[in-house]
């Protein structure tokens, strides 16, 4: 298996963990910066025709490994998997951030909801006609677009 490594380096306004926004939603009106490896600029041609991406990343902060977490969206305890907890096994995120610009090797994103300083993994454009999926189910989730937007993070997933 090939190792992966990162491709650049994410920044944005969190220094810290704490009163982070949990996803995106909380986060629309943040901007923050993606400054891609020199070695990978020739990949972001024909990205700025795409107004949102995905950004895949490390959870560079996540010390362990949980399979059972309680999320922050609920009380009960729940399957890792069934969660976007930094605790799983190869503390692997995704954000799907609005694209707002690229300059030479930096790509400009709102509604970022991540911790300064992280390895960006992976670039993709998100594809309304790929991605949106209508009808989907959200598990578990009961949760309010506007309690989503609200909550914030604390030090659960230290």
């Amino acid at each position: 298996m090939r190792d992966i490594n990162p491709i650049g380096i994410i920044h944005s306004p969190y220094e810290s963990i704490e009163d982070m926004p949990i996803q995106p939603k909380g986060a629309s009106a943040v901007a923050g910066r993606v400054i891609v490896n020199e070695e990978y600029i020739d990949g972001l041609q024909d990205l700025d025709g795409f107004s949102h991406i995905y950004l895949l990343y490390r959870f560079h902060k996540a010390t362990r490994t949980e399979m059972v977490v309680t999320p922050f969206m609920d009380q009960k305890t729940r399957g890792v998997f069934s969660t976007r907890s930094p605790l799983r096994p190869n503390h692997i995120g995704i954000s799907i951030v609005a694209l707002t610009g690229i300059e030479g090797n930096n790509v400009f994103v709102a509604g970022i909801d991540v911790l300064d300083g992280t390895p960006l993994l992976d670039i993709k454009p998100y594809i309304e006609e790929f991605d949106a999926v209508q009808g989907s189910v959200s598990g578990w989730l009961k949760a309010t677009a506007e309690e989503i937007r609200g909550k914030r993070s604390d030090k659960r997933f230290e």
